[in-house]
């Protein structure tokens, strides 16, 4: 960041760059996002379809494997939306990047009995894309 020795303050030219060129943390988790929102997407519609790539007779906590095809199928979709947003970085997309990859990992784990190994690889993506858009994600938006 450019500081006047004079002033203290920040320059308008840091200002500009910092807002041009998002951290590297911020378009990793925007990445991140986009690529488990496309895994959400691709088996919410696997399971919907009742496709065998799923373990057969998995007992779900709550409802049955078609219920978790439909909202793997949303939350999968509204994460494509907030990681366009983030890579726009637009403040809405970054909390709503947090909040739909905190809903995600949850239902991930709900989801263990239908995948497990992908479930908790996804569940791990999630804790880094909240990480990243936590941390570094908000820090962004009030430097510009």
């Amino acid at each position: 960041m450019g500081v006047h020795a004079s002033g203290g303050g920040v320059s308008a030219s840091s200002d500009v760059t910092s807002r041009a060129h998002p951290s590297g943390w911020v378009v990793f988790a925007g990445t991140m996002l986009a690529i488990v929102a496309t895994l959400n997407i691709i088996y919410g519609i696997a399971a919907i379809s009742d496709s065998s790539f799923f373990v057969n007779d998995a007992q779900y906590v709550i409802s049955g494997l078609n219920t978790w095809g439909w909202v793997a199928l949303i939350i999968g979709c509204v994460q494509m939306l907030c990681a366009f947003g983030v890579w726009a970085q637009n403040t809405a997309a970054v909390w709503a990047g947090i909040a739909f990859a905190g809903l995600n990992a949850i239902a991930q784990l709900l989801m263990l009995p239908a995948y497990p190994f992908l479930s908790l690889a996804l569940f791990g993506v999630d804790m880094l894309v909240i990480y990243g858009l936590a941390v570094h994600g908000t820090r962004q938006q009030q430097l510009a």
